[in-house]
């Protein structure tokens, strides 16, 4: 889910620049960067990135370039005037000098500091810059998305060619899995003959096949090749398929697992390590998946 857009919109007076990045995450987490004229637009933004973005750790910037000379701050020239009559009055009042320079800038740096002086109005930004604004982010979004995109193709490949190993690995295990029965069987008996007791053969062999039917793995392997089936399906026909990929590698695990455990065999052994190790990197590339 990693990835980054980019996308800029030219206005007669102002040129606005979206950047926007992401990261792996289970779910949206979005963290914007507005100028102070566009907070109005925050929740109009947030809705275009969750719709198109859906997961991960998202980061928008925006940034805003004034191409002409314009200020959102007014000075009221009454009260300018009022404060800097009384303020003057006031000193000749305590007897100070009035008429020279330095009087003239200390003064006007102390009444611009006064109430209602200098007043910031809220700024609305036109219908153009605003929808200016909304395409701007909505095209760093489908950019975003379409590097998203190729990435994932690239990953999905790498998953299928993993799942194909861990079939191949599987098939590998059945010439071991029909030599073990055997060897399992000859060193019981040979274990048996070693002791001094009578063996009762018919419960001897009703308690081997028991035993033998523990250790039969043909329902894993049946499970894990549906499940390897449904892998390969979800991954080539399904939108936003991450979350199902990984419950479905999660399933693939829990039959490679029981492998292992009944394999009772060195050769099966390395071949469930194997498939382990391929699974393993399928689950870490999946949170990589939408």
């Amino acid at each position: 889910m990693t990835g980054f857009g980019k996308s800029e919109a030219t206005l007669p007076n102002r040129k606005i620049t979206v950047e926007i990045r992401s990261l792996n995450s289970k779910q949206l987490d979005l963290g914007m960067r507005l100028p102070a004229i566009y907070r109005q637009s925050e929740y109009e933004i947030r809705n275009i990135v969750a719709r198109t973005l859906l997961r991960g750790k998202v980061d928008l910037f925006v940034a805003v370039e004034s191409q002409a000379v314009e200020t959102s701050a007014h000075i009221n020239k009454e009260a300018f005037a009022a404060y800097a009559a009384e303020l003057r009055q006031t000193a000749r009042a305590a007897g100070l000098e009035t008429d020279t320079r330095e009087w003239d800038a200390a003064a006007t740096h102390a009444i611009l500091r006064l109430p209602d002086v200098v007043s910031t109005e809220a700024e609305n930004i036109p219908e153009e810059e605003h929808a200016a604004l909304l395409a701007a982010v909505e095209e760093a979004c489908n950019r975003l998305d379409e590097f998203r995109r190729q990435e994932g193709e690239i990953l999905i490949a790498d998953l299928l060619r993993r799942v194909d190993l861990i079939e191949h690995y599987k098939g590998e295990v059945e010439p071991f899995e029909k030599a073990r029965t055997e060897t399992i069987r000859a060193r019981i008996l040979d274990n048996l003959s070693k002791l001094p007791v009578e063996v009762d053969r018919n419960r001897l062999e009703q308690e081997m096949i028991f035993y033998l039917e523990k250790l039969d793995i043909t329902e894993e392997k049946v499970r894990l090749t549906n499940h390897c089936r449904y892998f390969r399906e979800v991954a080539g026909g399904e939108e936003a398929a991450g979350r199902k990929l990984g419950f479905i590698a999660q399933e693939m695990g829990r039959e490679i697992n029981t492998l292992g455990s009944k394999a009772n065999e060195s050769n099966m052994q390395i071949l469930v390590v194997k498939m382990k190790d391929e699974l393993e990197k399928i689950k870490e590339q999946v949170l990589n998946i939408l």
